[in-house]
């Protein structure tokens, strides 16, 4: 086999660590040309000196000096701030992880899209915000883009042959997050604390708030409408608290083929790393005699409007989806900081939307325009919320 050439955008976070864990496992096939994590520099050193990238770059520039230093004596290069991001990014390899979460994460990953080959992307925020922007570019540059979210990638191997005109539906699954069996009034007092514990997924902060609200569903129906063709009411979804079984494709013959796996991300990066072929890993196997029980409920749609929220937004279409994403990563972060409760987060996120509508969004500027204006909007709500 010969060595693939790799990086890695998001190199300190949950998906980025996992990535680096596999690589290890196979470093006779694998090159690591760039390394970019966020403000972790001491992992982010450590990283670098581990696989000795040709770059490494940390996303703040104020930490640049630190990161210097971290690496002092090694004769590595690094660099930091937006621009060196972005030239990580656009550097040629045979395949880029894209795990910088939220909208910060779309022009690091288009820098790759245009250098062609393969992206493998668990940032869902670039491809909802910037779907047509985005989905244009990969077909310019003749980019493959495999999904690393567990869902999607379940679904593009449910749909592995590639007989798209088959399929009558799909279903996403979903853990139902850590609040599944609240009442309304219970999650009132939802603290940060609570909802950064999933039972099943070790995630990030952003994500893992996401997955509480059922916002990170939304947007993973979004996503999938984008990545299979698929219309909104082509794609469902239900509550399975096992988190077993990862997505399903119903087709016109009446067969139903669907992925199963232990909850653990290394699956899905392995998958995609390796396409069209498999890696080894040391990911826990699936006993269904342990597991004994799967369970699949509808999701509440009065306690998690989320879901609501976001088809709306895909069924509105143009510039919509990109004023929901903006929007939920300004009230997440308002509710991590505690200037917002639990419940405003999603009826922030549908006050804006109300605001702004969908605007067209042709092109990028567009899209960071709209991202922008949302921001601002959903900034004055908090602000109001907090007073």
């Amino acid at each position: 086999m010969a060595v693939k050439v790799v990086t890695v955008l998001g190199s300190t976070g949950s998906v980025g660590t996992q990535t680096l864990d596999i690589l290890a496992e196979n470093s006779e096939n694998y090159h690591v040309r760039a390394l970019v994590g966020g403000r972790n520099v001491a992992l982010l050193a450590a990283q670098a000196r581990a696989f000795r990238p040709e770059l490494t770059v940390v996303a703040e520039a104020s930490l640049l000096e630190e990161l210097r230093q971290a690496l002092a004596g090694s004769g590595l290069a690094c660099a930091a701030g937006r621009a060196a991001v972005i030239e990580a990014a656009a550097m040629p390899v045979a395949w880029t992880m894209s795990a910088i979460t939220g909208v910060i994460g779309l022009e690091p990953t288009l820098a790759a899209v245009r250098n062609g080959g393969t992206v493998a992307f668990a940032n869902k925020e670039a491809l909802v915000s910037a779907g047509d922007v985005f989905l244009r570019a990969v077909a310019e540059h003749k980019t493959t883009l495999l999904p690393v979210d567990s869902e999607h990638n379940a679904i593009m191997q449910a749909m592995a042959d590639n007989n798209h005109q088959a399929v009558e539906k799909i279903v996403l699954t979903c853990s139902g997050g850590p609040f599944r069996n609240f009442s309304y009034e219970e999650m009132r007092a939802i603290t940060p604390e609570a909802a950064l514990r999933h039972p099943i997924w070790s995630m990030g902060a952003k994500i893992s708030i996401d997955s509480a609200t059922v916002m990170n569903k939304g947007l993973e129906v979004i996503e999938a409408a984008r990545l299979f063709s698929l219309k909104s009411e082509q794609i469902e979804v239900v509550i399975h608290p096992q988190s077993v079984i990862h997505g399903l494709a119903y087709y016109t013959d009446g067969s139903v083929l669907a992925q199963l796996g232990a909850p653990d991300m290394r699956i899905p990066i392995a998958h995609s790393l390796a396409w069209p072929q498999r890696l080894a890993t040391s990911a826990p196997r699936l006993d269904l005699a342990e597991v004994a029980t799967l369970e699949f409920f509808p999701p509440d749609a009065a306690r998690f409007p989320a879901l609501r929220v976001a088809r709306e937004a895909l069924l509105a279409g143009a510039g919509a989806p990109t004023v929901l994403n903006a929007a939920n990563e300004v009230a997440v972060a308002a509710f991590l900081a505690r200037k917002i409760g639990f419940l405003d987060i999603v009826a922030i996120v549908e006050s804006v939307l109300t605001q702004l509508g969908a605007p067209p969004v042709q092109d990028l500027a567009a899209v960071l325009a709209l991202d922008n204006a949302a921001r601002e909007a959903a900034n004055r709500l908090t602000a109001a919320k907090a007073a």
